[in-house]
């Protein structure tokens, strides 16, 4: 299955302490991208979020204990078997997708620069979409999704729904918020 079908709702939970699981597992939010936890309990999260029907990506450099080498890879994609992982690594994203994960590059924009490379690092590892923080950067929303194939998820100082709006105007896929107050948006 393709992240762009695995969207029913365009809010994306995004999951940056263990306090707010359980409220996102009960919210509208059909992905899950976990942002903590470590190798000892990652399992156990990732578990929960399976058995409750929900899509789940691990942020793989925010997981303490987990690498990006293959091994490691190896061993989220047979042991821990999430619907993917995110990660700012493009080495990352092409060792997962070989894998048979589903992948998204993080990319963060703090000036043309980084636009530029985030263009390229995403054209040259292929992931299956773009994670672009912060989210509320419209007019790069659409520059992204016009220079390259992917999906984008607008993340990162969204906090109400007009920012939501203008974020799928300009071509974002969905959004990903931390702010539990959205995640049962009828989006």
């Amino acid at each position: 299955m393709e992240l762009i079908d695995m969207v029913e709702s365009q809010i994306i939970a995004s999951v940056k302490d263990i306090e707010s699981l359980q409220e996102a597992i009960d919210s509208n939010a059909n992905i899950i991208f976990l942002l903590t936890g470590n190798i000892m309990n990652i399992e156990e999260y990732i578990n929960r979020i399976k058995a409750n029907n929900k899509f789940v990506f691990i942020h793989l450099d925010l997981i303490d204990g987990l690498t990006s080498s293959k091994s490691g890879l190896e061993y989220i994609a047979t042991k821990l078997k999430p619907t993917g992982i995110i990660s700012t690594k493009a080495s990352a994203i092409k060792l997962a997708k070989e894998l048979g994960l589903i992948t998204i590059q993080r990319i963060f924009l703090i000036d043309n620069a980084a636009i530029k490379k985030g263009i390229e690092m995403a054209n040259s590892c292929s992931p299956d979409a773009i994670e672009i923080l912060p989210g509320v950067i419209s007019k790069i929303i659409d520059t992204i999704s016009s220079k390259t194939k992917f999906p984008v998820i607008a993340g990162g100082l969204i906090d109400n729904f007009d920012e939501v709006h203008t974020a799928l105007q300009n071509g974002a896929l969905a959004v990903s918020s931390g702010n539990p107050s959205m995640w049962n948006s009828e989006l």
